[in-house]
């Protein structure tokens, strides 16, 4: 445990450092501009990991729940706990986000810290992690084009598009499917299932929040569309009056 202790301090110590030399290094962006680098960093790094987890190093957290960690399964979830603690720390001293995003930190840093320090349950652990973060660089994106005002373009819109898509498939399907593995084998202990069923919880929280911003957009959309549809019309009509 002491050694695990010392890895997530120094993997703290690195997200803290990474982003003291971005503020230091670009000056004219604010501190979310920098905060949200070292997020889109994390994101890249944690799905490129996880993902040789359970497709190359495995096992398939599918047929596999509850198995013991290995240590590339330890590593990487000692490296996102450092940065979730970071994370946590900055959104709640410059309040940026709301208690859903918090309550998701919250639970992602007890969830790590539980499968650490139990010795298990690493995989799902890791295809969590996968899945939680495999969206973040879109999300990132998303917000990098509405600080350069690119966000109302084609590729606001394929962001926005591929966004929803990827985590209806993975947070709610493939989630979904997950859990239904993790509770029905008799491996995981039980507070392992009862996280399985809260991060899944949250991630329908994340999907009613989701659906509200895509029916806002679509009927956004839709009235634009009749505006000018309406005024096309008028135009025309206005055409052969003359």
């Amino acid at each position: 445990m002491t050694s695990l202790a010392v890895g997530v301090v120094l993997c703290l110590t690195g997200w803290i450092t990474l982003y003291i030399l971005l503020c230091n290094t670009s000056g004219c962006h604010g501190s979310e501009w920098n905060c949200r680098l070292v997020t889109l960093l994390h994101g890249i790094l944690a799905v490129c990991i996880t993902a040789y987890i359970g497709y190359v190093d495995g096992p398939w957290p599918f047929t596999h729940p509850g198995t013991k960690n290995t240590p590339l399964q330890i590593t990487a979830m000692v490296i996102s706990l450092g940065y979730f603690i970071f994370d946590m720390g900055w959104c709640v001293y410059f309040s940026t986000e709301g208690l859903v995003m918090l309550a998701h930190h919250t639970m992602s840093i007890l969830g790590i810290l539980l499968t650490l320090s139990l010795g298990e349950s690493g995989i799902e652990s890791c295809a969590v992690l996968f899945g939680s973060e495999i969206t973040n660089p879109l999300l990132q994106a998303r917000w990098f084009l509405r600080q350069l005002g690119r966000y109302e373009s084609l590729t606001g819109e394929a962001v926005d598009v591929l966004f929803v898509v990827l985590f209806v498939f993975m947070r709610i399907v493939v989630g979904g499917r997950m859990l239904y593995c993790e509770l029905i084998s008799p491996q995981p202990r039980f507070i392992i299932k009862c996280g399985g069923v809260a991060m899944y919880v949250l991630s329908w929280v994340f999907m009613v929040d989701i659906g509200r911003f895509a029916y806002r957009k679509s009927q956004s959309k839709y009235r634009r569309w009749r505006n000018q549809h309406r005024l096309e019309t008028d135009n025309r009509h206005d055409g052969k009056t003359d």
